[in-house]
């Protein structure tokens, strides 16, 4: 294996929490949107739930416009709504409410009643200060709207690590982390193997196996910030990731992963 020049990490989940718990929020959104004021049955509210959960689990990781093209397509299928809006005006309506969340953490840590270690995946600060100080090239991809996920990486204070953070175009369907990964292979003439890559959602991780570079599943606990969860695990696993972990408090061995 060739050395490691570069590392890109996706962002939420991976390094920052303060987006934790999203899918408490898109959740109950997609059923309210799916179901408007049909009366549901047992049957059809359990298999509902079920699909739902399904879904967001397997999408983790993907630009929020297309999980919102997921619902437009599934409230027009159910046909339980009569109001079928489109993914742009779903995205709007769940972001405010998750950004409702987001600036409630914000606010605490520009009032300093919370310090950005309390939303950090354990151990990211200082290991990715160490990979910068080691002099490779570091970078974030995320699904997150582009000026929000640069916003909370100057807020949680690891912003200058960074070469670059690129986010989901405002108002574009474009994938941001196959965008990423495809300048640093083409325009950096980084070759595969220079490359590895940290996330916690398949798509980044399926993205690295594709271009030949590592690929570590970063499975946290997103309560405790640390420690592996298994549901995440699995989800890693299956999608080809080389190495998985729970936190980075552990720097020697990803030091030594990375070669």
């Amino acid at each position: 294996m060739g050395k490691i020049r570069a590392v890109l990490f996706d962002f939420d989940g991976t390094v920052s929490t303060l987006r934790a718990g999203w899918e408490s929020i898109m959740a109950p959104f997609m059923k309210e949107e799916i179901v408007g004021s049909h009366l549901l049955s047992a049957a059809e509210e359990e298999q509902l739930d079920r699909d739902i959960a399904a879904y967001i689990d397997q999408s983790t990781g993907i630009q929020t416009i297309y999980q919102m093209q997921w619902l437009a397509e599934k409230v027009r299928a159910s046909g339980w709504n009569e109001e079928v809006k489109d993914e742009w005006t779903y995205k709007a309506i769940y972001n405010s409410r998750l950004l409702e969340q987001v600036k409630k953490r914000v606010d605490l840590l520009a009032s300093g009643q919370s310090a950005a270690e309390d939303y950090l995946i354990q151990g990211a600060a200082d290991f990715i200060r160490t990979l910068y100080l080691r002099g490779l090239e570091l970078y974030v991809a995320s699904g997150t709207d582009h000026p929000d996920v640069v916003r909370e990486a100057e807020v949680l204070g690891v912003a200058e690590y960074f070469r670059a953070i690129a986010g989901a175009p405002v108002g574009k369907a474009d994938c941001s982390k196959e965008k990423v990964l495809r300048e640093l292979m083409h325009v950096k003439g980084l070759a595969g193997h220079e490359l590895a890559v940290i996330g916690d959602g398949k798509v980044e991780i399926q993205l690295a196996k594709e271009a030949g570079s590592l690929a570590f599943g970063l499975a946290s606990d997103e309560v405790s910030r640390t420690g592996i969860d298994p549901i995440k695990k699995q989800r890693l696993l299956a999608a080809g990731a080389d190495w998985i972990a729970g936190d980075f408090l552990n720097t020697e061995e990803w030091l030594e992963r990375l070669g």
